[in-house]
């Protein structure tokens, strides 16, 4: 495995990072144990299987001078992903003491930074105090992996799926330092193009800003610190709302976040009344059939979350409405495709600005709500089938509070990573995403 620079997105996760505010997504997989000794030899079996995983080798490096095969425009200053010539997996894969409480555990170690000398993923096991469960931890720095890629890592390493061989990928085209002169017309053309959706996207972003009402409880001064929890819902309640009221699975389950916010923040005393947080929503960009690894495309749709309307459907009438326009418009305007400005900002510039970026997210969205996808086949270690999944999402600086959700056989998970000072009651919020789900379901009707 060579050298490979790091996409523009990447380089900027990489750079907005700092000790109290890590950049690593996480998940959090519950598996029931046939033996109390089942942790301990999950905890075997990764490091094993990590051994044979390249990707999972690969540290991420400073580029001043990237040799002859790297050279690309603007990468002085940028970083590369290559192999650690001194990997070793039990470096990564840490077994604890046994645990009443996988989520205290799990928000202690999501606080904690991964080290950047070393490829940055982190596997951690906790055996349950009860003998019949344990968890595992998995963090992977969102330069390395996002979601989808660190899905397929983390899959690298449990028990092997049964699934059809992938269809071979044609070789990419060798590229030279300088563009093909037959190209010039076409690279003006898309210059122009994107100069033209950069402005849209910077005024989008503008005025996104206006005439918001948040939350304290939502934009808390960060202390650095995590608190997780997850919540568990029957997909099939969902899809009984989806039918009778029209949208997608991502509408329902973005309202239910609206719902359980509104339901959380009037039980603290914070009040809804007026609040119309701004959600960032994911949108994977990645194109599944490029032959080379591109990094994180990401863009992202911005909506208003309707937490001060009193009314369920109205909500989800709300968000859905919020999301056809999105979609209309698609992924690449608006204020939630300012990630994609990242692919004309020079290396060094997220070299600089990095720590600027990082404080700046707050002015651009108030929580962020992503989805993560997962496999329908049941998933094992060691032969232990996994029962439960909690996705995390990273905190940024500013904000308090991040959603993450997943399917998975038949179930609905949300993850839920607060900072631990700001939200002290995140189980209560849990609980409220549990509530407004049986809300809907009521208000639809038999």
């Amino acid at each position: 495995m060579t050298s490979d620079l790091l996409a523009p997105l990447d380089l900027a996760f990489w750079n907005i990072e700092s000790a109290e505010h890590p950049m690593h997504l996480g998940a959090l997989g519950v598996f029931a144990a046939h033996s109390p000794t089942a942790g301990a030899h999950a905890a075997d079996l990764l490091a094993a299987r990590a051994a044979g995983v390249p990707g999972l080798r690969m540290r991420i490096r400073d580029v001043w001078q990237p040799p002859l095969a790297l050279r690309q425009p603007f990468s002085f200053g940028g970083a590369a992903r290559e192999p650690a010539p001194d990997f070793d997996p039990l470096d990564h894969v840490r077994l604890h003491a046994p645990a009443d409480d996988f989520h205290t555990v799990a928000g202690r170690l999501m606080q904690r930074p991964l080290v950047r000398d070393r490829p940055p993923w982190e596997a951690h096991v906790l055996p349950g105090q009860d003998g019949v469960s344990f968890a595992v931890l998995f963090k992977f720095h969102h330069a390395l992996a996002d979601g989808l890629r660190a899905l397929g890592l983390a899959a690298a390493v449990l028990d092997p799926l049964d699934l059809p061989a992938p269809r071979p990928r044609p070789a990419p085209p060798q590229r030279g330092l300088l563009p093909d002169v037959r190209r010039l017309p076409g690279l003006v053309r898309g210059a122009l193009c994107d100069a033209g959706r950069a402005l849209d996207i910077g005024a989008s972003v503008a005025l996104s800003t206006l005439d918001v009402r948040s939350s304290a409880a939502l934009t808390a001064a960060s202390s650095g610190t995590r608190r997780t929890t997850g919540v568990s819902l029957d997909l099939d309640d969902v899809h009984r709302v989806r039918k009778a009221e029209g949208g997608t699975v991502n509408d329902v389950l973005i309202a239910v976040v609206a719902g359980a916010l509104r339901r959380w923040l009037d039980e603290r005393g914070d009040g809804s009344e007026g609040v119309a947080p701004r959600a960032l929503i994911p949108v994977s960009q990645r194109r599944p059939r490029t032959a080379h690894p591109q990094g994180n495309r990401l863009s992202g749709y911005l909506i208003r979350l309707p937490v001060g309307d009193p009314d369920p459907l109205s909500r989800l009438g709300t968000v859905r409405a919020a999301m056809d326009r999105n979609k209309d418009a698609g992924p690449a305007r608006g204020a939630g495709a300012v990630a994609l400005l990242a692919d004309h900002v020079p290396a060094l510039g997220h070299r600089l600005g990095g720590p600027l970026v990082g404080q700046a997210a707050r002015l651009w969205f108030d929580i962020l709500v992503t989805s993560v996808p997962l496999p329908s086949l049941g998933l094992r270690l060691g032969g232990h089938p996994l029962t439960e999944i909690c996705p995390f999402a990273p905190l940024a600086r500013g904000h308090s509070l991040a959603v993450a959700v997943s399917t998975y056989r038949g179930r609905v998970h949300y993850g839920l990573v607060a900072d631990a000072e700001a939200v002290p009651d995140l189980d209560r919020l849990a609980h409220a995403v549990t509530e407004e789900l049986a809300a809907l379901l009521r208000a639809c009707g038999p």
